[in-house]
């Protein structure tokens, strides 16, 4: 009889690890078999190449486990990045892009082409079939303009804020990503909207991602970030929150700056019927299987009532 080395044992013991978390996913698969997840994709996970592939890899698998993904993306620093080649100068209010029809040219070249695309070739390399479309495309974001005021300090007067084409979703189609979803596609969603004239409108990502989830009926909303997730007063992670607390910490400036509007959105989401809105920390590997198909998460996660 053979004898078995420390590499026999030591292997065996990690096929049996493998073994594990592929029995303890299987209630997760069950529970969200045919559920529609809307995930926004973008930050430090989409740009560094090797989290890209595991994304891509970690999406797929969703699909072919059942689960309906939806991937809506942003590119914010590739289009600064295209600006600057192009010598295409920005202006900004209030620490906002004013978006001049140059800009939203080059806005949607960027979004809906050049990175919508590698996203989608990277979903279908690793085995999925990712087809990529943006809000413009049967219409599937109908947006107006995003109006925003400022406050004068001497004389109390708001004054309108002209960001030029910049929108907001007013209308998102269901019927096209429910489509696309029984063909066995994957939506991957370039937040681009268009406009009662035909105009294109850059839209705000987590902004769109939201809209998406709320009229498709998503079960998840799961917002990929560069943070650990929502932290308390003293700087520690929140696992859980309910949506009563979690406005309670924005009244009291415990959720402030640009957490305020990601936490808004995934209210938005839950608000409208979904289970569970999650910021998750996208620089973790693998964050979306651990979320999905664990109960350790690695962000925070807004729900009205815990799970059993």
């Amino acid at each position: 009889m053979a004898q078995r080395t420390d590499k026999n044992i030591s292997e065996t013991k990690h096929w049996l690890r493998t073994a594990r978390t592929l029995t303890e996913a299987l209630p997760f698969m069950r529970q969200y078999a045919g559920k529609t997840f809307v995930v926004k994709y973008g930050g430090h996970a989409m740009g560094d190449a090797e989290l890209a592939g595991i994304f891509a890899r970690d999406i797929a698998l969703m699909k072919q486990v059942g689960i309906n993904p939806i991937v809506v993306h942003g590119g914010g620093p590739q289009i600064a990045n295209m600006l600057d080649r192009l010598k295409v100068k920005s202006q900004f209010v209030e620490g906002l892009r004013i978006t001049d029809k140059e800009t939203v040219e080059v806005v949607e070249m960027v979004l809906a082409g050049t990175i919508n695309k590698q996203i989608v070739s990277t979903i279908n390399q690793v085995g999925g079939m990712a087809i990529g479309v943006s809000g413009k495309d049967a219409n599937l974001i109908e947006a107006s303009k995003l109006r925003r005021t400022k406050r004068d300090p001497e004389s109390n007067i708001e004054r309108i804020l002209d960001l030029g084409f910049v929108g907001e979703p007013r209308y998102v189609n269901p019927q096209v990503l429910e489509s696309l979803e029984q063909a066995g596609m994957i939506p991957v969603v370039a937040p681009i909207g268009v406009g009662p004239n035909g105009e294109t409108y850059n839209i705000n990502a987590d902004t769109a991602a939201g809209a998406v989830a709320s009229a498709v009926g998503a079960t998840r909303l799961l917002m990929l970030t560069d943070v650990t997730g929502v932290l308390d007063a003293n700087g520690d992670l929140i696992p859980e929150l309910s949506p009563e607390t979690t406005r309670d910490m924005i009244d009291q400036g415990t959720i402030a700056g640009g957490m305020i509007p990601k936490v808004q959105t995934c209210l938005k989401a839950v608000d409208d019927g979904a289970d569970a809105s999650v910021i998750l920390d996208g620089r973790v590997p693998h964050c979306l299987l651990l979320e999905t198909f664990t109960d350790r998460g690695v962000g925070t996660i807004i729900r009205r009532q815990p799970e059993s």
